[in-house]
């Protein structure tokens, strides 16, 4: 499974792609608003760090403002892909967009069916937003699950990649409904990389290794 990082921030980036921890980026507006630098800048520097997928989203809510915006940001960098909200006009740009050979990230997704329409139209990857999902009361992994069995049965290769995550156990629950990427905030990951026992185990080999050389210095 793919991850990727959903953040703007090149230095965390910069960080988590050093531990080969991520598959691509994926940014929205409001990653992009809290870094204060100009939106093509950001993804030059983040194209520059990591070979991947990298998601920048689209702001119009009509298709030819989609198109026109998808036209200036795949001139950035191969690895762009276009993101577009998970609506009629969206899924129209998609639509174009894939007869140009341009990847997509359908967002904003919040139940099979319409990922089911996102693939139809082409789309590259659609996200379903799982935390958002479970805010409402619903289960959003459950809808995430939908997802990878409706495309298995029919052989859609639009990628399923399960946004909105809070916790490790989102994670790992999306692993094993075999979404095939999720992205996550930066101390997500780092969670990730963290148990108790490892922490506990280095202290204890840390311990034994001293004593080792208190006995050596002894002789």
């Amino acid at each position: 499974m793919k991850i990727f990082v959903d953040s703007a921030n090149v230095q965390k980036i910069r960080e988590l792609n050093d531990l080969g921890a991520i598959d691509g980026v994926t940014t929205n507006p409001s990653l992009i608003a809290a870094e204060g630098k100009q939106f093509k800048q950001i993804l030059r520097e983040i194209a520059a760090i990591v070979d991947g997928p990298i998601s920048a989203e689209t702001v119009s809510l009509d298709a030819a403002g989609m198109l026109s915006e998808a036209e200036v940001l795949v001139k950035i960098h191969k690895n762009i892909v276009i993101k577009v909200v998970n609506t009629p006009q969206g899924l129209k740009a998609a639509k174009a967009l894939f007869k140009k050979g341009i990847k997509t990230n359908v967002t904003l997704t919040f139940s099979a069916l319409q990922a089911l329409l996102a693939a139809k139209a082409g789309a590259t990857f659609v996200s379903p937003f799982v935390g958002r999902i479970d805010d409402t009361g619903a289960d959003g992994m459950q809808v995430v699950r939908d997802i990878v069995q409706v495309f298995k049965n029919y052989g859609f290769k639009t990628q399923v990649l399960a946004s909105s995550i809070r916790h490790p156990v989102h994670v790992l629950e999306a692993a094993k409904a075999g979404a095939d990427a999720v992205t996550c905030p930066p101390e997500i990951i780092e969670k990730m990389f963290r148990h108790p026992l490892t922490d506990t185990g280095i202290k204890r080999f840390l311990e034994d290794w001293k004593k080792v050389q208190e006995k050596n210095l002894d002789k």
